[in-house]
């Protein structure tokens, strides 16, 4: 491993990532990221399928050893002192892991003696997010009665009844329906309001727009971005051009003939009639549009000019959509000891 440079300054990142190298067998899950996370802040962590992101969070959670590189958390390094990273740490996976048979309030007291807390400390702070995720009225009802987006939020409200400075997510809203989504999002905004630091990683895109303040995208275990939102956006230089032709047939003349726009298509979608194309010619590329395939004799189902979205970057840098990390080591341990990790499949 290499030598972890001392602790410096609070002002510090309250995580440190450099160099960090995990593989499983002949498969390179992190190949030398580096990234820092500043205080009362969000990082967005996004990358495609089985780009090392949950790989990156259970090295930092201390449930895997990096093979190379240092990682350190609030100062601590991660492989020389995971007992003081654990304390400072809450984790919530991709998926809910709370207990069915007990109460909600129950789940999350047990977690609060697992930071060793008194039965009554562990009483007050069990209450205190219960009622900080709006699921007091359910508080006492077993959690096999419970949505799954109550579930989703007692699952975060367990990674915060150790009042954690550090707040790790893996994709915590996937399956949730938009607004209990929104409702988290607004959470997790009050907490870095209140000095939480937060490592977030995400399959919507949208949800790292509305969150992060700077976002890394990582693909096949390597940096391959990082910036703020509008950093990114901006290196497409301007607009995004969609056009949607009414026959699947007509798309390899389409896109010969918008060829003449100057760039090339940035997707092709599942059924092979919408394409995206970066211009910075302004309304002028809808008028060119419409008259080179016109004079291809392509049929126009929609044509439309918007600002570029992440989606856009993330195309355009990776070649490919987000989605959830099924063939990597997801995390859903927290607290003092990892607990209750769920592990499958490594990638």
């Amino acid at each position: 491993m290499t030598a972890t440079p001392s602790p410096g300054s609070i002002s510090d990142p309250m995580i440190e990532v450099s160099g960090v190298h995990k593989a499983f067998g002949e498969t390179r899950a992190l190949d030398g990221v580096d990234l820092q996370v500043p205080p009362a802040s969000v990082l967005g962590l996004l990358g495609p399928n089985g780009a090392g992101k949950t790989t990156l969070v259970k090295v930092l959670a201390t449930l895997l050893r990096p093979d190379a590189g240092w990682a350190r958390v609030a100062g601590m390094d991660v492989v020389r002192e995971p007992t003081g990273v654990r304390s400072v740490i809450g984790l919530a996976g991709q998926y809910a892991a709370v207990d069915e048979v007990l109460t909600g309030r129950e789940n999350l007291e047990m977690v609060g003696r697992l930071y060793r807390l008194s039965a009554k400390e562990a009483r007050l702070r069990a209450d205190e997010a219960l009622e900080r995720l709006a699921l007091t009225d359910a508080a006492g009802r077993s959690v096999r009665t419970y949505s799954g987006g109550m579930r989703r939020r007692l699952d975060l409200g367990a990674s915060l009844v150790g009042r954690p400075r550090i707040l790790i997510l893996d994709e915590p809203t996937t399956g949730l329906d938009p607004r209990t989504r929104i409702e988290l999002w607004e959470f997790i905004q009050q907490l870095v309001r209140d000095g939480t630091t937060v490592l977030l990683t995400t399959q919507y895109l949208e949800e790292a727009d509305a969150l992060a303040q700077s976002i890394v995208v990582i693909d096949h275990g390597r940096v391959i971005a990082r910036g703020t939102a509008d950093e990114l956006k901006s290196q497409l230089g301007g607009d995004v051009l969609e056009v949607g032709v009414e026959r699947a047939a007509d798309m390899d003349k389409a896109l010969a003939a918008l060829a003449a726009l100057g760039a090339e298509a940035s997707h092709v979608d599942g059924e092979g009639r919408h394409l995206a194309i970066p211009t910075t010619a302004g309304a002028s590329a809808l008028v060119e549009a419409v008259r080179a395939l016109d004079d291809a004799e392509v049929s126009i189902a929609d044509l439309a000019l918007r600002r570029p979205s992440l989606d856009d970057v993330f195309l355009s840098l990776t070649g490919r959509k987000t989605t959830s990390d099924d063939d990597e080591v997801p995390a859903a341990g927290r607290g003092p000891a990892g607990r209750r990790s769920k592990e499958r499949s490594n990638a």
